[in-house]
């Protein structure tokens, strides 16, 4: 479930106008409840935000260097109108009430999670997506429950996905591909370094800013591996590499980072022609297209951009372009020479041993 980007403080009422917690209505299952969210804490290092003057400070308990912790609920934010739904709840845009600063507030249910057996792949989304500091990818704040609900405090994308904008315009012009692009490739490149696997690539998990930058969201399927091998098959169809696909569904297959390197690839595709490479009516013919790596481009795609794409669709996933030399191609370098200058390339130790501990897990 995606929420929708740089954070701020309100710029009017008309973005408030559903009730205070104290009158909130539950979507689906969630019924309205008195005092709820009445206990515990955000459990992440203490965060500085883009605007950080306007913001509140979102702290850890088990920060050796963190400010004092504080209790986070519901009675602290002012809820306004709905961002978009997903399998376990709604995502809102609310509002920090000392602070008046503003975040996207993803309420998941308990009961739902538990049912679909969600509550490994929400532990780990939280482990991960608590220690990435990365302008291209959305922030995790803070978090807090209560008894039938988990709050996950995250930076608002006021733009909201940016599937829905490919759905309005249809395509993209190279130019505007290209600089989504970059930034989809450099913060990529950054979960890498940190050994970070995202596995569910797909333009429904990137959001967009106020300032029409991305922001990559959607940790629910990603998995902190230094050893770069994986097993566990999941992710979207259209978006799954040959090796997941050709995989025994009972047994499950090892893998790497490549696959979301394979992901970049029908992105940019979809970028440029308006859906994916290998989208087909039915689910085992898509299938068969991805393994036989059946890609066909119309007219319109340039020499550059078809070179870029099938660097990246490869079937052996050691023979897929490296992110780095992605940045490098000359699709980017043509088309979006301010977006590459401006990249953020922090420097990170080269076991990406800061990534969190959020290993576990297949």
């Amino acid at each position: 479930m995606a929420t929708s980007a740089s954070a701020g403080t309100a710029s009017g009422p008309s973005q408030y106008s559903a009730p205070t917690p104290g009158g909130f209505r539950a979507p689906g299952p969630m019924k309205r409840t008195a005092g709820t969210a009445s206990t515990t804490t955000a459990r992440v290092r203490p965060l500085a935000p883009a605007n950080a003057s306007a913001a509140p400070t979102f702290s850890s308990s088990s920060s050796t260097n963190a400010q004092p912790s504080r209790v986070w609920t519901l009675k602290d934010f002012d809820i306004g109108r709905p961002l978009g739904q997903g399998r376990f709840g709604r995502v809102y845009v609310a509002r920090e009430k000392e602070s008046g600063f503003i975040v996207a507030l993803k309420i998941l249910v308990k009961t739902e999670i538990k049912r679909e057996k969600f509550e490994r792949q929400l532990r780990r989304e939280v482990e991960i997506q608590s220690h990435l500091r990365h302008p291209n990818i959305l922030r995790l704040y803070g978090y807090f429950y209560d008894e039938k609900r988990v709050f996950l405090i995250l930076e608002y994308a006021p733009r909201g996905e940016l599937y829905k904008l490919l759905k309005e315009v249809g395509s993209f012009d190279e130019p505007r591909a290209a600089r989504y692009f970059a930034e989809i490739v450099n913060a990529l490149e950054y979960l890498h370094r940190k050994n970070v696997i995202h596995r569910d690539l797909k333009p429904e998990n990137i959001l967009l800013a106020g300032d029409d930058s991305v922001k990559l969201s959607d940790f629910g399927w990603s998995v902190h591996a230094p050893t770069d091998r994986r097993s566990t098959i999941c992710g979207t169809i259209d978006y799954l590499s040959p090796e997941l696909v050709s995989a025994d569904q009972n047994q499950g297959v090892e893998y790497s980072r490549a696959v979301d390197v394979w992901s970049l690839g029908v992105i940019l595709y979809e970028f440029l022609v308006g859906h994916p490479p290998f989208e087909d009516p039915t689910i085992p013919e898509t299938y068969s297209r991805i393994r036989n790596v059946d890609l066909r481009f119309p007219p319109e795609v340039s020499a550059e951009a078809r070179d870029l794409i099938e660097k990246m669709l490869q079937r052996k996933p050691e023979d897929r372009l490296p992110l780095a030399d992605v940045l490098e191609h000359p699709f980017l370098t043509k088309n979006c020479p301010e977006t590459l200058a401006g990249l953020y390339r922090p420097h990170l130790p080269s076991d990406g041993a800061d990534a969190g501990a959020a290993s576990g897990g297949q």
